[in-house]
């Protein structure tokens, strides 16, 4: 069985405050975007691995969030053994999703190709376990995120009906864990919800990425491809989550000629909603 795991952009991504739990609360919409890794789970007649192709993830498979997924069900379900052969195109540290997307996905491929018959809320909830974004891919739909991330409530974003995205991925590793510790935790002074149903055109002013400034400092080269969107005639332009992918929203796609070696995808903002 086969299931492709897409990536995500962050509309706004605010740092409110720092929790006891090590863990800071947030608030960000996820947008689901069409750009994807390739995953493939077979029954096994020995041991479970796993087998990664494509661009490089550093550590042991057994620390991958896939297997992590895996293990997470054999501990509740009597999983069999399982070959899971994991293609990946989505870069790492950039800020998209792309591991937890493959986690979230293990768990519904999990969950069809063995009858387990969870419930979206299930499947929510074993997600949350393995990361504070993998349960966003289990709805995979435009959703308002607090708490850590694993608190979803979807919304409607008609504005971006019709409208094109560009993605800009210049290969550059950013640590989460690094990210968060530049940041100083600060109340919005607006709430997400109404900034986004305001015009586009006031996203630029009003929608903000805390990471941006940080990661911005150490690495000058992401700002100048914002600025390259700004000028493009991008309606908004943002970095996404903490990493280092940045992306702009069009009204018409433009020809914007980039540092080569970056690896840029246009899209269709809102596409048809994936399971």
């Amino acid at each position: 069985m086969i299931t492709f795991p897409n990536c995500k952009v962050n509309l706004g991504l605010r740092i409110v405050a720092r929790r006891n739990d090590g863990f800071h609360d947030l608030e960000t919409i996820f947008l689901p975007i069409p750009f994807e890794d390739c995953l493939e789970v077979e029954r096994s007649k020995d041991s479970t691995t796993l087998t990664i192709s494509g661009l490089p993830i550093e550590g042991a498979p057994d620390g991958n969030l896939c297997m992590k997924a895996y293990m997470l069900l054999k501990s509740k379900f009597d999983l069999p053994p399982v070959d899971i052969q994991l293609y990946k195109q989505i870069p790492t540290g950039a800020g998209l999703g792309g591991g937890s997307s493959d986690a979230a996905f293990m768990l519904k491929l999990l969950n069809d190709k063995f009858n387990l018959q969870l419930t979206t809320s299930e499947l929510s909830d074993f997600a949350s376990q393995l990361g504070s974004d993998c349960a966003f891919f289990i709805l995979n739909k435009p959703c308002v995120g607090t708490g850590r991330g694993e608190v979803l409530d979807p919304v409607e974003l008609p504005q971006l009906q019709g409208l094109s995205g560009v993605l800009v991925m210049p290969g550059i590793h950013i640590s989460s864990a690094w990210a968060f510790q530049q940041i100083t935790a600060s109340a919005p002074t607006k709430n997400i919800r109404e900034i986004i149903a305001s015009p586009i055109e006031n996203w630029r002013k009003e929608l903000q990425n805390d990471f941006e400034t940080p990661v911005f400092n150490i690495h000058p080269a992401l700002k100048i491809i914002k600025e390259q969107l700004y000028a493009s005639g991008a309606l908004y332009a943002s970095l996404s989550g903490s990493g280092s992918a940045l992306y702009g929203v069009f009204r018409e796609l433009p020809s914007i000629t980039f540092q080569p070696g970056y690896l840029v995808k246009s899209f269709a903002l809102l596409p048809k909603e994936r399971e």
